[in-house]
């Protein structure tokens, strides 16, 4: 038996080792290891990325609803914008994995320069349209005259500066798919400490900066964002990772953008539908008025921390199974899904716990308003009901999307978001007079047919005969 000072002392060597990002071949060795090498950065760069969206929520609360349902609606919105990339972000993912797995850097770094060409010809198309339409899309989703007025700046920089959200997801999918989990992870942490000083600075005011309220928090996030992508150029440029871009790779290449392309479509597709579907949620619950969807808001983003931790796990899996893949390892591959699976399992478990006992607790730290703290409890406790079937959902779609089968995941979402989901919200919500409720519930029982429909699909095993 090993000693519990031994174990400790091999986990602590472990957690150092995959903080400090050293050079792995994530296709041999202990299963549990490579999880754990992987999940560990991967979990604090997504927390990092949903500490953005918590920040934004804790300064800009104490500017009224009308100032938290703005970011509300405008997050929606903004989901669009990360499905979009996301979507490409699996695309890369999947195929730098293979060609990492078939000790290919080159080809990796070649779809590498494609993808950021990709996502820069895509966010100037939505930067135009954000830049001169704030105002009607506040209005589409049903913003209130004078929460348009007040909030229409936000979304105008916000999308109009999309691409700053656009390629650090790019980027940091190119680490994520080379192995290199750590470089991501300490991308966002400065581009998130930029945000923690420059949020209540263009907020509130401070010295020459003007007081922009919840504008502010667009401007704050923006440059944070920003200096994290001109970070991880300096990083891709320089070979500070297992992948180098040189200025001869800096050439379109049409049959690997279009291979690139083809890949990702299906992620593209499957986070549509999602966030599509998040979208015409957000517009139920804008029929409640201001206060619920404060709440709601607050709900979400608070519920995004947590979940991010899991999509970590989850994009760690996804790694696994491309390089595995790659390296003619199909059985390593599936036995990494399981166990990233399970390990999820237990995190979420926990979770729900925390949020079911202590979810008022929680939403009265970001507003003290009666009704906020109601419906934002009640969204809290909903949803993390059924936390435990996200963990292992997550897993297995985003273990398709790693194998570059995109298409199942895209099939799945559209029976369990758009044909189930959105009817059984409405209806519940609006017919059957649930009001919130039933929308909570749509939420909740969607993830859970996704996880049962993935978990199905996945013991198929057909996505171990997809090539990219």
């Amino acid at each position: 038996m090993r000693s519990s000072s031994y174990i400790f002392k091999s986990i602590f060597n472990n957690l150092k080792e995959a903080l400090k990002g050293s050079q792995q071949d994530f296709t041999t060795g202990s299963i549990r290891k490579a999880v754990f090498m992987l999940s560990i950065p991967m979990i604090l760069e997504m927390m990092m990325e949903s500490i953005f969206a918590l920040v934004d929520a804790y300064f800009v609360s104490s500017l009224g609803p009308n100032a938290i349902a703005t970011v509300g609606l405008t997050e929606s919105v903004l989901t669009l914008v990360y499905a979009v990339a996301i979507g490409l972000s699996m695309g890369v993912t999947a195929i730098v994995a293979r060609r990492i797995g078939e000790k290919d850097p080159e080809g990796a770094s070649q779809t590498a320069v494609q993808a950021i060409i990709l996502g820069c010809i895509v966010a100037i198309i939505i930067s135009c349209i954000g830049i001169l339409f704030p105002k009607e899309i506040l209005r589409l989703m049903g913003g209130e005259p004078d929460l348009i007025e007040e909030g229409f700046g936000y979304t105008q920089i916000l999308l109009g500066g999309n691409i700053t959200i656009m390629l650090l997801f790019l980027i940091n999918a190119i680490f994520r798919g080379a192995g290199d989990a750590s470089v991501a992870m300490k991308v966002l942490i400065v581009s998130n400490g930029l945000n923690i000083i420059l949020d209540p600075m263009f907020i509130f005011g401070f010295g020459p900066i003007p007081e922009f309220g919840v504008k502010g928090a667009a401007i704050a996030t923006t440059i944070g964002r920003g200096c994290a992508v001109i970070l991880q150029l300096i990083i891709l440029f320089n070979g500070w990772s297992k992948i180098k871009v040189g200025f001869h790779n800096m050439v379109l290449k049409m049959g690997l953008m279009i291979n690139l392309v083809k890949v990702s479509l299906g992620g593209i597709g499957q986070f549509i539908i999602g966030t599509s579907s998040w979208v015409f949620l957000m517009r139920i619950m804008a029929e409640f008025g201001s206060e619920v969807l404060a709440g709601y808001t607050i709900a979400i983003r608070v519920l995004l921390f947590t979940l991010m931790p899991s999509w970590g796990m989850s994009n760690a899996a996804a790694t696994l199974v491309g390089q595995n893949l790659g390296a003619q390892k199909p059985d390593r591959a599936e036995r990494s899904v399981w166990k990233t699976g399970k390990y999820n399992a237990w995190f979420m478990v926990f979770v729900s716990i925390f949020y079911l006992i202590l979810a008022e607790w929680i939403i009265g730290f970001f507003s003290q308003e009666p009704d906020v703290v109601k419906y934002g409890a009640l969204s809290l406790r909903v949803i993390a009901a059924g936390y435990i079937f996200y963990a292992y959902g997550m897993v297995v779609i985003q273990s398709f999307n790693g194998a570059g089968d995109t298409k199942t995941p895209t099939i799945i979402n559209f029976f369990c978001f758009w044909v189930f989901q959105l009817p059984f919200a409405y209806a519940a919500a609006i017919w059957f007079e649930l009001g919130v409720l039933g929308v909570l519930l749509a939420i909740t029982f969607a993830e859970v047919l996704i996880a049962v429909v993935g978990i199905v699909w996945f013991r198929k095993g057909t996505w171990k005969g997809v090539s990219v």
